[in-house]
């Protein structure tokens, strides 16, 4: 008799259990997340006077005296049910910082906006798609021998694109040091875009902050060549945020042309180096600012705020630059399942790191993101709303949480136990997942198309 596979053996083990249908709810509300955090513990309310108890929790009336909750990974690759959450609470968060909600007023659709794109300098010719890579003559030859140009035309998906004309010509070097100083030079970038409006304005820099405020959002992308690029929405308020209007000088034409040359401006010095020197590193010439305006001129809000939640879930290997794991040895980088170029970019970040001049980039620890230290989704704090209280609106709607009667006290007491699921509980998640994704686009194809059923 062919026995069943071990994933089918522990399913069944699980839905013969006394508790499956609890169990069932648990999976179901987490979405059917593929790595839940297991915890057990307690939750009680009791009235603060009297010391009766309102409310009791417990988990050992759980199946397996555990509670599941989200794992609320942003990455696809490792879990796509809450990063389809998280990419989620990412486009609301963002267009509540165009058109308003969430508590931001409407108002801030009709401030002065903008839709702009930082990219990284070149350090050296790539492979690109669509167009001849670089003009090619016979006999042109780099120092190491290798055709300065590429006759072919690349389809974006083509292996080559992004890859060097010649490695060795390739300023590796300079490319992980750009990355690991890409927080400070947007650091320097949003100080010159106030400086150059408080000077448009005939305001002393040192109170532009008593008369506007900057408010932004931003992403960083990896581009095909490995190399980070920030994609950023920029807001131009009052000097206490969205619920205050921008001074009458606050125009969309000024703040462009503040983004423009603070971008053209920025300059970060690298540690002096013996090995390597010093390095001058800027933004590079690729640069884009689209203003976004009201009357639907421009870039649309939505598709703004969707481009940017898109991406807020790629995690470095699924974009081929890098991988979504800290790597602990140098062997780790020759088992990466990654190009070569991206190969070479961790190993001279490695081989950086040991250098004490550069210690406090912390390199090392950052090989498996070529250096790049910053977070994907970077906020300014009054631009909108937080993912804390858009997680806490959705648990309230979902009657997850319970506003408290007054005069009473709660008291938790919680500890992890474990995270993942058994074979069997992988394949059931895997199914509810599967299930709510296919009712969520039941959903989206109704609002389309009106009357359609699925």
């Amino acid at each position: 008799m062919r026995q069943l596979p071990e994933a089918d053996r522990d399913a069944l083990r699980i839905a013969q259990d006394p508790k499956f249908a609890r169990w069932l709810d648990q999976i179901t509300a987490t979405g059917g997340c593929t790595h839940p955090i297991h915890l057990s513990g307690t939750t009680t309310t009791y009235e603060t006077e009297t010391g009766a108890i309102v409310r009791h929790y417990d988990t050992r009336d759980e199946p397996g005296e555990r509670l599941l909750v989200r794992c609320r990974n942003r990455r696809a690759t490792v879990c796509a049910p809450c990063s389809r959450l998280h990419a989620g609470d990412t486009y609301h968060l963002v267009r509540a910082g165009l058109i308003g909600g969430k508590d931001i007023p409407t108002a801030v659709r009709d401030r002065p906006r903008l839709f702009v794109t930082l990219t990284a300098p070149s350090f050296g010719p790539v492979h690109r798609a669509a167009e001849r890579c670089r003009p090619r003559r016979d006999g042109d030859a780099c120092e190491h021998g290798r055709p300065l140009g590429c006759a072919a035309v690349h389809t974006p998906e083509a292996s080559l694109v992004g890859q060097p004309l010649c490695p060795d010509c390739y300023d590796y070097t300079a490319h992980v040091l750009w990355h690991a100083h890409a927080g400070m030079l947007w650091d320097r970038f949003t100080r010159g875009v106030r400086r150059n409006l408080a000077t448009a304005a005939g305001l002393p820099q040192s109170r532009f902050h008593e008369h506007a405020r900057l408010s932004f959002a931003r992403i960083a992308e990896y581009q095909q060549r490995a190399a980070v690029h920030l994609h950023t929405v920029i807001r131009l308020d009052g000097p206490t945020g969205p619920d205050d209007e921008p001074p009458p000088w606050a125009t969309t034409d000024l703040l462009t042309n503040a983004v423009r040359t603070a971008a053209s401006r920025v300059l970060v010095h690298t540690p002096y180096s013996p090995a390597i020197g010093e390095l001058a590193l800027r933004w590079g010439t690729q640069f884009d600012a689209r203003p976004l305006h009201a009357d639907g001129q421009g870039p649309d809000d939505d598709a703004v705020a969707a481009y940017i939640a898109k991406y807020v879930t790629k995690g470095a290997s699924e974009t081929g630059a890098g991988i979504d794991h800290t790597l602990t040895a140098w062997d780790d980088i020759t088992t990466a399942p990654v190009t070569a170029h991206v190969r070479t970019l961790m190993r001279t970040c490695w081989r950086l790191g040991s250098l004490p001049e550069y210690e406090p980039l912390r390199l090392r620890a950052w090989t498996h993101t070529l250096g790049y230290r910053g977070h994907i989704l970077t906020k300014s704090r009054a631009y909108s709303t937080t993912y804390a209280a858009l997680r806490a609106e959705r648990a309230q709607h979902q009657g997850a949480t319970r506003d408290e009667p007054p005069g009473t006290t709660t008291e938790a007491h919680w500890r992890y136990l474990d995270s993942g699921h058994t074979p069997g509980a992988a394949l059931i998640a895997a199914g509810i997942a599967d299930g709510l994704a296919r009712t969520r686009e039941c959903y989206a194809e109704e609002k389309v198309v009106e009357g359609r059923r699925c």
